[in-house]
C-alpha cells in the first residue's frame, strides 16, 4: 500500500470511493458519523417495526449500482421486473397498466400509451410526439438547463391531466420536484436514459428486504475484506492541508492524517468542513437547495393492495409499496407511501397527515374501507435530495477541488443524473479515480 486515502461520508458515494481505493491498493479509512454506512438508503426499528427511511427503486439502466450491489453480495436481496410494468391506480379502484413490449425503444410503449385510458384519446395521441421531441433535446444544453419541463410540456400541447398522469408519474420521483419545477435538462436526461433510449433500461427494481441489510451490512463486509478501515460514529469538523501534500481529517475527539481525501458528505456540510478556496464558487452549493421526501408507513389488520408497488394518479398519494414481507410483518399488509417533492407534508402534523391519506388510500384501494389500521407512523427527510429547478447545472460541482488531494463525492455532484442511488455510485468512482490520479496510482480496472 502506497497511499493513505481518507473518505469522509459511508453513504453509497462513499462506500464506493473506499471500495476502489482499496482495490487499488491504497490504505483506506472510511469515517462515518452515524453507526452505520449506507448513508439515506438505511432502515430502523421503530415500535417493532423495521422501517426503511424512504422507498429507493432502481431501474435496469442504473449499472453502476447493480455492480455495486455485486460488489457487496447483496444483489440477491433486490428483485428487477423482467419487463417493465407499472400499475397506475385512479379513486374507485381503477386500474390502467404502463408495460413495455418485446419492440425496441421508442416502440416498446406504444401499446402501454394505447391502452392507458386515465388519458383520453386526444391527450394519448399528443404524448408520442411530445415524447420523440424530448428524446432529441441536448441535456448538456444550458440554455435547456434554465427551462422547467413544466413550461416545456405546456408548450407542445400537454395538458394538466397528461402532465399529472403521465410525465409527473416518472418525473417527480426521480427529479423529486414536479414537471412545474424541474430542469428541463434534468428532466430529458431522466426520461432518455429510462425510457426512450434503451426498452429494457426502465424496467424496475427493488429491494426486498430492509435497506440496511442491503448496504450497510454487507459493505461493513466488503470493506473489511478489502482491507479499508471503517470508523463508525466518528464526526469530521474540518479537512485541512498537512504540509506540502499531506492532508488532516479533524474530529470531535481524534484526527487522521491522509495523502488524499474524499469527502462524500451532503452539499450543505461542504462549507464548514472544507477548507478556504476549496471550492470555486461556493455560493452555488447553496443554490442548489433541498427538496424533502415524506413517507407514510400503514399497517392493515388485512391484504389492501394486490401489487408489490403502484402509482396513483387523481389522489393525494404519489406511488406506495407492499413492504410486508421486507419488514417482517406477519399478519396484515405494510404498505409505504412515498411522497416526493412534499413542501406541504413536511409541515403537516402526523394526524394531519392521518387524516388525509387514509381516507385517499381507502379511495384507491376499496378493501382498505372496511380494514383496520393498526399502525400509522411518518418518516421525513427534509433535505432528501438536491433540488433539480432550472440552472442546476451550473450550481453542481465536480469531483476535483482547487486544492490537489482533495476530491467530493456525492449525488450532488456533477454526475449528469439527479438525486439517485445511481448518481451516488457513480459520484463515488468519480472521486476515486481523481484521487487515486492525485496518488499517481491510477488502478487499470478504473482507468478503463
Amino acid at each position: 500500500m502506497t497511499g493513505r486515502v481518507v473518505i469522509v461520508g459511508g453513504g453509497l458515494a462513499g462506500i464506493t470511493a473506499a471500495l476502489d481505493c482499496a482495490d487499488a491498493g491504497c490504505d483506506v479509512t472510511l469515517l462515518e458519523v452515524r453507526p452505520r454506512l449506507g448513508g439515506a438508503a438505511y432502515s430502523f426499528d421503530r415500535d417493532g417495526l423495521r422501517i426503511d427511511n424512504g422507498q429507493h427503486v432502481f431501474l435496469r439502466c442504473c449499472v453502476e449500482y447493480l455492480g455495486l450491489l455485486d460488489r457487496l453480495g447483496s444483489r440477491s436481496l433486490t428483485t428487477l421486473q423482467p419487463k417493465l410494468a407499472l400499475p397506475v391506480v385512479a379513486p374507485g379502484g381503477r386500474v390502467a397498466w404502463l408495460r413495455r413490449s418485446g419492440l425496441p425503444a421508442p416502440l416498446h410503449l406504444a401499446g402501454a400509451l394505447a391502452g392507458y385510458h386515465h388519458l383520453g384519446p386526444f391527450e394519448r395521441a399528443r404524448v408520442a410526439p411530445a415524447a420523440a421531441a424530448l428524446s432529441r433535446l441536448d441535456p448538456d444544453d444550458r440554455d435547456i438547463d434554465a427551462r422547467t419541463f413544466g413550461d416545456w410540456l405546456a408548450e407542445r400541447h400537454q395538458s394538466v391531466r397528461a402532465i399529472e398522469c403521465f410525465w409527473d408519474l416518472i418525473a417527480r420521483p426521480t427529479l423529486n420536484l414536479p414537471a412545474a419545477e424541474a430542469s428541463l435538462a434534468l428532466a430529458a436526461y431522466v426520461f432518455q436514459t429510462g425510457l426512450l433510449s434503451d426498452a429494457a433500461a426502465g424496467d424496475i427494481g427493488w429491494a426486498r428486504a430492509p435497506l440496511s441489510d442491503v448496504h450497510d451490512v454487507p459493505a461493513q463486509r466488503a470493506l473489511a475484506a478489502a482491507g479499508a478501515e471503517v470508523r463508525l460514529g466518528w464526526r469530521a469538523t474540518q479537512v485541512r492541508p498537512d504540509g506540502e501534500r499531506g492532508w488532516t481529517v479533524e474530529g470531535s475527539d481524534d484526527r487522521v492524517s491522509a495523502d488524499a481525501v474524499i469527502v462524500a458528505v451532503p452539499h450543505g456540510r461542504l462549507d464548514a468542513l472544507l477548507p478556504p478556496g476549496a471550492l470555486a464558487g461556493v455560493e452555488r452549493l447553496e443554490m442548489l437547495g433541498t427538496s424533502p421526501i415524506v413517507n407514510l408507513h400503514v399497517v392493515y389488520d388485512r391484504r389492501v393492495m394486490d401489487f408489490d408497488f403502484a402509482a396513483a394518479v387523481g389522489s393525494p398519494v404519489q406511488w406506495v409499496f407492499d413492504r410486508t414481507r421486507g419488514a417482517g410483518v406477519e399478519s396484515g399488509q405494510y404498505l409505504a407511501v412515498s411522497l416526493s417533492a412534499a413542501e406541504e407534508e413536511m409541515g403537516m402534523s402526523v394526524e394531519g397527515l392521518r387524516s388525509r391519506y387514509l381516507p385517499a388510500l381507502a379511495q384507491l384501494f376499496p378493501r382498505a374501507r372496511q380494514a383496520q389500521v393498526i399502525r400509522f407512523l411518518v418518516s421525513r427527510e427534509h433535505a432528501a435530495t438536491f433540488r433539480g429547478s432550472p440552472g442546476v447545472a451550473s450550481r453542481r460541482p465536480s469531483a476535483r477541488t482547487r486544492l490537489n488531494g482533495l476530491t467530493l463525492a456525492g449525488s450532488f455532484t456533477d454526475t449528469g443524473w439527479p438525486a439517485t442511488m445511481e448518481g451516488a455510485v457513480r459520484s463515488g468512482h468519480t472521486a476515486a479515480r481523481e484521487a487515486l490520479a492525485t496518488l499517481d496510482q491510477v488502478h487499470p480496472a478504473l482507468a478503463a
